[in-house]
């Protein structure tokens, strides 16, 4: 962030020493038509914009490489003291592209309650794409209920809160839901209802059993026309025996 700022002071600083040069000396007829040709005042309005885009993707690309971090985890091969947002809020980084508004979608909204939870002891990065396993199929429930039934204001809403001796985190969406025949099988390896190509039908399956290893419980309610939602039942502390 620093290494553009510098750049953009010291080019704001030239063409001030530029303008404060045209405006208190003649200039000779062939200079004055190559600064007519340079058009200053454009160049200046322009590359503040250019240099001010460059800051702020600067600063995208460093969040992206912290959240890539955060999600992936790949230091902690033991169970390690976890805090859980930070991993929600990881997976949502790495998928805020497919949740912006789209050339026909609008933008899909993410409404998140955190309550006051404890970190845990986990493997970070299983339960990361446990996370990102189970957003990313909201986005795509969320992508279909749009273009099947024209849905609007796409959202998903997460919540976390203390159970007894659990930690519950819920992923909801206002999609056109799951049927209830559908909703059985969805946990089974390469079961999907996606075409062919787009799903394997692993990232369920794989997510149950990562919360499984993990002591805890993942299952899915849902109502046709009312939205989907997926709860996950962490216990607070791991039996290690």
């Amino acid at each position: 962030m620093a290494q553009v700022g510098a750049p953009l002071a010291m080019m704001g600083k030239q063409l001030l020493l530029i303008k404060a040069y045209e405006e208190n000396s003649r200039l000779s007829s062939e200079h004055q038509e190559l600064y007519n040709e340079i058009d200053v005042d454009f160049i200046q309005d322009d590359l503040t914009k250019i240099l001010k885009s460059m800051q702020s993707g600067t600063i995208r690309i460093k969040d992206i490489v912290l959240s890539l971090r955060n999600f992936s985890r790949l230091d902690e091969a033991e169970y390690k003291q976890t805090q859980i947002h930070e991993g929600i809020d990881s997976s949502l980084m790495l998928l805020q592209n497919r949740l912006r508004q789209q050339t026909k979608r609008p933008e899909i909204q993410v409404i998140k309650e955190y309550g006051q939870i404890p970190s845990i002891e986990c493997y970070a990065s299983q339960l990361n794409q446990v996370f990102f396993n189970i957003l990313n199929n909201a986005i795509d429930a969320l992508e279909d209920s749009f273009y099947k039934q024209d849905l609007r204001n796409l959202s998903i809403w997460i919540y976390t809160s203390i159970k007894d001796t659990c930690i519950m985190i819920t992923f909801s969406d206002n999609g056109i839901g799951i049927p209830k025949e559908v909703i059985s099988k969805l946990f089974d390896p390469f079961f999907t209802t996606k075409p062919v190509g787009k799903g394997t039908g692993l990232g369920l399956s794989v997510s149950y059993q990562i919360v499984e290893k993990h002591q805890g419980k993942l299952w899915c309610e849902s109502t046709p026309q009312e939205g989907t939602k997926f709860v996950i039942e962490l216990p607070l502390a791991q039996n290690k025996n």
